[in-house]
């Protein structure tokens, strides 16, 4: 295989990885407060040959001496975009907005890697009976994930609800007529390092397994919005943020990767060719 084999090569599998990308942000493009990922190329290994050694010849030259001959491309960078997507109202009680785009509600997680805490900005809950105990509602996610409160606790209703408010400050406040009014502050974080969070699968987001071996605190990721900070907290009832997801954009990003792995794999179909012709010759 000749080097120009290899480069189209290495670029085509970095190439599929950023269609994929594209393809996840425009299938979530009607997913509730869905952030969106966004990838860079940079080079691969290049090597660099002073075909010229006599520098006094490149006087005026404007770019840099020598000859440069590359490996390919790779993905260098992918990003989660937090910047905050359009609020539509929906006018249902237990609907709410986060409308901080660092800010985040705690749900607690059950799947092959035990309980879990993770984060979501979907704010469209729900009521389901407990399982262990019939007279208490329990308030869950639309995929029935259990939502936390300020404690790290499920947030759990007894009696006959008559009104639910959800403050500004994410206060949840339920009156029932057994009780009277009650609250539960919901479990919101900020979280200032993104980067560091995995996608999980379900609109949720996470702490990476190997957080342990990684040089940076927790507390420097997130912040558990509490006590005295929890005045930070900005929340909207009775609305849903959208996905952040540009559309016209990705379809845009889209066409030109295309046009990109369309060149690479004309490059190998040329690379074939050139070494059938020196092969044929006699």
């Amino acid at each position: 295989m000749n080097r120009t084999m290899m480069t189209a090569t290495n670029t085509l599998n970095q190439l599929q990885s950023k269609i994929d990308q594209i393809s996840n942000n425009i299938a979530n493009v009607d997913t509730n407060a869905y952030k969106k990922t966004q990838t860079s190329f940079n080079d691969l290994l290049t090597q660099s040959f002073n075909n010229q050694p006599n520098e006094s010849k490149e006087k005026g030259r404007l770019t840099a001496p020598g000859i440069r001959q590359g490996t390919g491309a790779m993905l260098s960078q992918s990003q989660l975009v937090l910047s905050q997507g359009a609020i539509k109202t929906t006018d249902r009680n237990l609907d709410a907005a986060l409308t901080k785009e660092d800010q985040f509600f705690t749900v607690s997680v059950q799947d092959g890697k035990g309980v879990n805490t993770r984060l979501t900005r979907d704010g469209a809950f729900y009521l389901s009976p407990n399982a262990n105990d019939p007279d208490q509602m329990i308030l869950v996610t639309s995929a029935g994930h259990k939502v936390l409160d300020e404690n790290g606790e499920p947030i759990l209703i007894a009696g006959n609800i008559t009104d639910i408010k959800i403050t500004e400050d994410g206060v949840l406040k339920v009156e029932t007529e057994e009780n009277g009014e009650e609250s539960f502050g919901l479990g919101i974080v900020s979280v200032k390092k993104p980067q560091f969070l995995d996608r999980l699968g379900g609109n949720l987001l996470g702490l990476p397994e190997n957080i342990n071996r990684l040089d940076v605190n927790v507390d420097d990721i997130m912040t558990a919005l509490t006590g005295a900070s929890r005045n930070q907290i900005a929340v909207r009832q009775g609305a849903l943020e959208s996905s952040n997801v540009d559309l016209s954009k990705e379809m845009s990003d889209l066409i030109n990767v295309q046009r990109s792995y369309q060149f690479q794999s004309r490059s190998i179909t040329m690379a074939d060719q050139m070494s059938g012709l020196i092969n044929g010759i006699r």
